[in-house]
């Protein structure tokens, strides 16, 4: 493959630096293809982000060497421009693909959106993406294809190599999430058996020393007489800087009682006193981005003055296609965008026009605790690598403000420098599975960025052993294991799609697994507690939320798949709409994997006894004298009680499977269906007879 700087130039200059990595002074500015761009303002565009001066040394780096770490700050134009750059550089030539991992699926859309517009094309074609059941991609034309990481991993089932990859770049790579290390362990495995692999390795804040280290191989390669030396295996690193304005910071003098009270405060009090510009707002999920949206229109209300002129804009990854784009349009004369984001606006998503920003200082987090077996997601303060990366968001065009929601001393004194990898905090099971199904065996030999507590493994491989998934070797078992590695959802729903099967009601646990995997069906807003209420006693199941989302489901069809049906009934219409889509893709992986997709009309009991098959390590039993509602978890005796979600709130049966446990003051369970105990020793009699029969009693 030709060098890339031009024949009868100056080859650019190298200087090393002393982080290892290599800097370039190239003797002149690269020239890009602009003449093949018909619309030259795009292509200024380009040329105006700070990564397209390190277009030369980004191209010399990936050619010689097998690893590239590129460290630059959000907005620096690294995930459109830099598989741009390959692509004109000829690395998608010959039917090979450039791939680019995401941990967000709203990014993979977002991004892969941009760069088709940006080359002329319609996405799905040259520029493709793929996310968890949506695949827009064309197997012979698409060059460029933007993904999760979740979706690559689920790729080397069938392709240990990646054999039709010849650059794969993991961007936002400090977000650790749990498939970005596991993809991480993976190519570094990959690369020793494809040494024309690239890999580039792209991050905001990453530590780039500690991932050259993981990627440093200590075998040196000699060429052999005639043979060609292939990339160098010593990882490069460059860094590329961001064009950020000054962005002056301010801190609250006391610490705030009410983070959301506070935003909103702040947002009336920017609007009032700073010259034009758009605000970012960073809460930490839909619930606390609803009620500050309810509480500034309140506001809009009672004084027009105050507030007229905001654009309120929600941005979190449950939000319709159509809501998530309104972000990024731009902002209408002589007003001003409130965008009210989860941390999803930290670093996967660049919105132009933001110059002032408010940071609660919080994010949702997931924890695991591999004793007791309960993963919660939590609201966590952020590290101070969280909070810098927010303030950057502020200083895009031209210099601007943020307003941190807690005191200078607790950020210099009580805030973590770093967060911890995903892969340390949660729950295993799903993780192993994918490991396993890969081939690897030896799970706690594996190569980690980060090692995982050997706790949660061992606890994540004893899940999996009392599903039926894993056999006496810890290898996977033969069908039941390989079938669920093949079905892209958590385990236990597969377990409960497998078990649906003999029991001869997989039509509605299809609609049931699919119901699980959107984030709420029911449309939740302030002050419409009620209304929503009267709405799901309309569909209210005894048995619990899985059979009342069968009753959900077949009044949305009998509708025709109403919106109006929908809005009548406080019920999702885009979450509906998934579940249908889901559904589909559920019954095609069914039929491929030879479950008989059959209904058991009207006998709730097998449905039920289908959900605890999967979910019978989520059991629990209502205390006997306890007026509270409370629950014990069948193992380990932990106090639980019904989420006030749940159609089976204050009906209290006597046992009961959940889905989720959400902690807040309390444990509570989402998503519960009663069932009857002796299920459970039918289920799993190998996790229960340490039990005791006794515990069973009805």
């Amino acid at each position: 493959m030709a060098q890339f700087w031009k024949p009868g130039t100056e080859k650019p200059r190298l200087v090393d630096d002393e982080e290892g990595g290599v800097l370039f002074f190239s003797a002149s500015a690269s020239s890009s293809s602009s003449s093949r761009f018909g619309y030259a303002s795009i292509e200024k565009q380009r040329q105006r982000l700070p990564v397209y001066k390190y277009r030369t040394a980004i191209l010399y780096l990936v050619e010689n060497h097998a690893t590239t770490i590129i460290v630059g700050e959000t907005g620096s134009g690294k995930t459109t421009q830099i598989p741009q750059y390959l692509k004109e550089a000829g690395w998608a030539e010959g039917g090979r693909v450039i791939a680019c991992t995401q941990p967000r699926r709203l990014a993979v859309q977002a991004v892969s959106a941009r760069v088709a517009e940006e080359m002329g094309v319609t996405l799905g074609e040259e520029v493709g993406y793929t996310i968890r059941f949506e695949d827009l991609t064309n197997s012979g034309t698409t060059m460029i294809k933007f993904l999760t990481d979740g979706v690559l991993l689920r790729e080397m089932m069938d392709d240990p190599l990646l054999t039709k990859y010849s650059v794969v770049m993991v961007d936002e790579a400090h977000e650790r999430s749990i498939s970005t290390d596991i993809l991480l362990g993976l190519l570094k495995k990959i690369q020793r058996r494809r040494p024309d692999l690239r890999l580039i390795i792209s991050s905001a804040t990453i530590e780039a020393k500690s991932m050259s280290a993981f990627f440093q191989t200590s075998k040196r390669r000699r060429a052999l007489e005639g043979e060609e030396l292939g990339p160098r295996m010593d990882p490069a690193i460059l860094s590329v800087e961001g064009r950020g304005f000054h962005v002056q910071i301010h801190f609250v003098e006391e610490p705030v009682q009410d983070y959301v009270q506070a935003a909103v405060s702040t947002v009336l009090l920017i609007h009032d006193q700073e010259p034009m510009g758009d605000i970012l707002v960073f809460l930490t999920g839909q619930d606390d981005i609803d009620a500050a949206i309810h509480l500034l229109n309140e506001e809009a209300q009672t004084n027009r003055k105050h507030s007229s002129g905001l654009i309120l804009l929600p941005l979190y990854s449950g939000l319709p296609r159509a809501e998530q784009e309104l972000v990024f349009s731009p902002t209408p004369r002589g007003k001003r965008k409130v965008v009210i984001s989860t941390n999803i606006a930290e670093t996967s998503l660049t919105l132009e026009g933001i110059v002032y920003l408010v940071d609660s200082g919080f994010s949702k987090q997931k924890f695991y605790n591999p004793i007791s077996d309960i993963e919660n997601l939590v609201v966590a303060p952020i590290s101070k690598a969280s909070a810098r990366q927010r303030a950057g968001r502020a200083g895009r065009v031209r210099p601007g403000k943020c307003y941190r929601l807690y005191t200078e001393e607790y950020f210099s004194k009580e805030m973590s420098a770093e967060g911890i990898p995903e892969m340390q905090r949660s729950n295993l099971v799903s993780c192993v599975i994918q490991l396993k199904a890969l081939g690897i065996d030896n799970i706690l030999g594996f190569d980690w960025p980060a090692s995982p507590s050997p706790e949660a493994m061992i606890r994540a491989l004893e899940i999996l052993y009392s599903l039926g998934i894993l056999d006496d070797d810890a290898k996977l078992t033969s069908p039941a294991g390989f079938q669920v590695a093949e079905i892209p959802l958590e385990p236990m729903i597969s377990k409960m799609i497998l078990s649906s099967n003999e029991l001869g009601c997989s039509e509605e646990i299809l609609t049931i697994a699919a119901v699980l995997s959107v984030q709420s069906i029911w449309v939740y807003g302030r002050g419409v507690h009620r209304e929503l209420d009267e709405a799901k006693l309309r569909f209210a199941a005894a048995e619990g939320d899985h059979v009342t989302f069968l009753n959900v489901y077949k009044g949305f069809l009998q509708s025709g798949k109403s919106s109006q049906w929908c809005h009548k009934n406080h019920v999702n219409y885009h979450a509906m709409k998934k579940v249908v889509e889901i559904r589909e893709q559920l019954r095609r992986i069914a039929q491929r994997l030879g479950i008989v997709v059959k209904s058991c009309e009207r006998d709730m009991q097998v449905v039920r006894k289908a959900v605890t098959a999967g979910f019978f390590a989520n059991a629990c039993r209502l205390e006997a004298f306890s007026h509270s509602g409370m629950y014990k978890t069948v193992r380990g005796s932990h106090e639980v009680y019904i989420h006030p979600s749940s159609v089976l709130f204050r009906v209290n049966p006597k046992w009961v499977v959940y889905h989720s446990l959400v902690s807040t003051d309390r444990q509570y369970m989402r998503n519960v269906i009663s069932i009857d105990p002796s299920w459970l020793i039918e289920a799993a009699p190998h996790f229960y007879q340490h039990h005791g029969q006794n515990s069973f009693g009805k």
